[in-house]
């Protein structure tokens, strides 16, 4: 799945003394900021309560089209990306590392500028896999300047909510052997368009922090 590059201007937030971006504030009902990038046709995105919580719910039925907010975080101060996500069940038998089997039930990007030298924009992929295990990292079947990260895997833990956080500034030295520029944006994406068949999960608050 190709990849949206985007830039804008965010401020931090002082939430109990500590700083705080916030990126989706799905739980006030709010998408001011989030645009769509479509690939192939239209995942559905639904603000509504699930289980209790109120989120951005996404379902695809052979369709590739993501929400992004373009926002600049300053890894220094704020590292640790924070996230809720709920998949009703993973996809089965795509290889990952084609371009055939590019398809996940639930993934939340986070693009990197490159600055003056834009072919150097580069994206880290977290992804609900199908068979990669957790931890696993591989080069994006699309772009070879972004890179997938199995945060989670297979059924294990889908039909529930699970919370994550991931200190965002070390993935990308481990990943890219280098530090990063500013973060310029944040995306989700449920997509089935590269192997076909169907997906449904739902995204909690993201917000970027000082720890985890």
């Amino acid at each position: 799945m190709r990849l949206p590059w985007i830039l804008l201007l965010a401020v931090p937030l002082a939430v109990g003394g500590a700083a705080r971006i916030d990126i989706g504030r799905f739980s006030a009902g709010d998408l001011s900021g989030w645009e769509r990038k479509s690939f192939r046709g239209e995942t559905e995105y639904t603000l509504r309560e699930e289980d209790g919580v109120r989120a951005l719910c996404a379902r695809s039925r052979d369709t590739g089209s993501g929400l992004f907010r373009e926002r600049e975080v300053d890894l220094g101060a704020t590292p640790w990306i924070h996230w809720s996500w709920k998949v009703d069940a993973g996809l089965h038998g795509s290889d990952e590392r084609t371009r055939a089997g590019d398809d996940y039930p639930a993934r939340v990007y986070v693009v990197f500028s490159g600055g003056p030298a834009f072919w150097r924009t580069r994206a880290i992929n977290y992804v609900w896999s199908s068979r990669e295990p957790e931890g696993a990292v591989w080069p994006n079947a699309f772009s070879a300047n972004a890179r997938m990260l199995a945060v989670r895997s297979g059924r294990d833990g889908t039909g529930q909510w699970q919370s994550e956080s991931r200190d965002v500034l070390a993935d990308y030295r481990r990943i890219f052997g280098e530090d990063p520029g500013t973060v310029d944006a944040v995306a989700i994406m449920t997509d089935t368009d590269d192997g076909g068949g169907s997906a449904a999960a739902c995204y909690g608050d993201i917000w970027f922090a000082a720890s985890a």
